[in-house]
């Protein structure tokens, strides 16, 4: 079974998942059977691994240890082509449609199909929208793009609809990381009521509540990340799993 249907069977199975985000330069390389393990005994269900720099030069061997030692998929969230590895499960092959940067839409993509394809990695389509937060990220700083206004849903709407029409298999609403605000419920709920690919969530989702209150405006799945790297936090998980599982 490949991995997006994997996916749809949990949204199917607990009304929504939950996705955990880690940054390979938020840990050590010994730390990795332990944080690994934690992740997979809390009830998430898939670890995205990436960020939009990535400082390590223990990258390929952090990314083939947490394969190793993950029981759930270990799915790529690119920042760049330089951070394709054979070793995740698949990868969230995005185009970053709120932005009218070319390289972002279709550039970097072109690049990276081809080294996809000669790996036989396993690629889920995704329109990427970053979503205004009260703050630039650094995801909206290293794009080069505008975020779509956090009060003007319609244009998420139109952007979403779009997506669906062209062929893609999810959308990711991200607020960044680190964000003052998460995307709006407003705002999931008129996109959800207007196309039928799951919708994915995150960007500064700080409590498990807050996560629930996505999951209840439309959410199908809802990435956690920044919270869980501060110290004493990583028990947070199998509470922001069961608030998102239904």
């Amino acid at each position: 079974m490949k991995i997006y249907e994997k996916l749809l069977k949990i949204r199917e199975e607990n009304k929504a998942g939950y996705f955990v985000l880690i940054d390979p330069d938020s840990f050590l390389t010994n730390e990795i059977e332990k944080k690994v393990e934690k992740i997979c005994n809390s009830g998430a269900d898939a670890i995205l691994i990436g960020g939009s720099l990535i400082m390590s030069g223990e990258y390929n061997e952090k990314i083939k240890l947490v394969k190793k030692y993950s029981s759930v998929p270990t799915i790529l969230f690119p920042g760049s082509t330089t951070q394709i590895n054979k070793h995740f499960d698949a990868v969230l092959f995005l185009s970053l449609i709120s932005s009218r940067n070319p390289e972002m839409l279709i550039g970097t993509q072109v690049v990276s199909a081809p080294i996809l394809k000669a790996m036989n990695m396993e690629t889920i389509s995704t329109a990427y929208m970053l979503i205004e937060s009260g703050k630039v990220t650094t995801a909206e700083f290293m794009s080069n793009s505008k975020p779509i206004p956090s009060n003007k849903p319609d244009i998420a709407v139109a952007h979403a609809i779009t997506a669906e029409m062209l062929g893609f298999k999810m959308i990711y609403l991200e607020a960044g990381s680190g964000a003052d605000n998460p995307v709006p419920n407003e705002m999931i709920s008129k996109i959800k009521k207007h196309v039928n690919i799951p919708i994915i969530v995150g960007g500064g989702i700080t409590e498990p509540e807050v996560a629930k209150q996505k999951v209840d405006a439309g959410a199908d799945f809802v990435v956690t990340g920044n919270i869980l790297e501060k110290e004493g936090n990583s028990h947070l998980m199998a509470k922001f799993a069961k608030a998102i599982h239904k």
